[in-house]
């Protein structure tokens, strides 16, 4: 079992937000969305390579076999077993879909491994533990860490990355995995730059914003706030809209901000109201041209418009 790997962040530096393809920064080949670029704030700072020890302190989270899988199932191949787990799951039969889950994710496929780190995140089916969710996202990305951007396994490595980088902001109580900002922010620097995911982009533009794990640093923040609003990252949305609304580290632009605070509140859950809290503050103090302007940004997104 490997406990470290190096990992190099394959992101070119230099290019202003805003302007042509994004891959720069996060090896996606879409276009950027209908926000104008926020200003000359310089590039997204990222170290050229990360050392990342996946397994902290080198010592074991759970004792050696715990996550071993039941020998009635040894006949079948994993993607075999993960087929079969999934539509045991799927048909409610929680007991054998997660006795072929575990067989799956013993034999080393990801994605039976990232099903169970989900289940026992969440409580799913599964009494939650997050010591074992966490073991089987460190599996995923310790074995994975260099899939290809863009696979269809790729999106599952990169939401264990944020999946650890989210254990390593608070910790697990009563267990090895201690907070570690330092750490977190390298979980949620390579999701967000190698596979350009943007829930690990919003997570760190929010680290970047409030100097968490590292330097405090705005103008980055903005700049991965929008990468990751340009995929639909409501939350980023929401704090790249106050930013652009307020003028807040880069230049104001009120219908700019209005307009990624409407799609963040329409996408946001009930105990999210820090967001409509958000919305209705800059509603209420935007001018009538702010407003017909958002609207008219507003109108080119949902159309699918993702260049003015």
């Amino acid at each position: 079992m490997r406990t470290s790997r190096r990992i190099g962040i394959l992101v070119a530096v230099g290019l202003a937000l805003g302007l042509g393809s994004a891959v720069a920064f996060d090896a996606s080949r879409g276009p950027v969305g209908p926000v104008t670029p926020v200003g000359p704030v310089g590039p997204v700072q990222v170290a050229p390579a990360v050392s990342i020890d996946l397994f902290p302190r080198g010592a074991a989270i759970l004792a050696p076999g715990t996550l071993q899988a039941a020998p009635t199932l040894r006949n079948l191949t994993p993607v075999e077993a993960f087929r079969s787990g999934a539509q045991a799951l799927r048909a409610g039969d929680t007991k054998n879909g997660l006795s072929s889950l575990e067989y799956a994710a013993a034999s080393g496929h990801p994605i039976a491994q990232w099903k169970l780190g989900r289940m026992y995140a969440e409580g799913d089916g599964v009494k939650q533990d997050d010591v074992r969710a966490f073991e089987y996202f460190r599996e995923v990305a310790d074995a994975y860490a260099d899939e290809s951007p863009g696979t269809p396994r790729a999106r599952f490595v990169a939401n264990a990355f944020v999946a650890l980088g989210n254990y390593y902001l608070d910790g697990i109580p009563n267990s090895v995995v201690k907070s570690d900002p330092d750490r977190a922010r390298e979980m949620f620097t390579y999701a967000a730059s190698y596979f350009g995911d943007p829930d690990a982009q919003y997570h760190l533009g929010r680290m970047y914003l409030e100097g968490y794990g590292g330097v405090k640093d705005a103008r980055q923040a903005a700049r991965w706030l929008q990468l990751a609003a340009n995929k639909g990252q409501y939350q980023a949305q929401a704090m790249l809209g106050a930013m652009l609304f307020k003028g807040e580290a880069v230049p104001r632009q009120g219908a700019k901000g209005l307009m990624w605070l409407t799609l963040a509140r329409d996408a946001a859950t009930p105990q999210e109201a820090w967001i409509t809290d958000l919305h209705a503050a800059a509603f209420k103090t935007a001018t009538e041209a702010e407003r017909a302007k958002a609207l008219a940004h507003l109108e080119h997104w949902l159309r699918g418009g993702r260049k003015e």
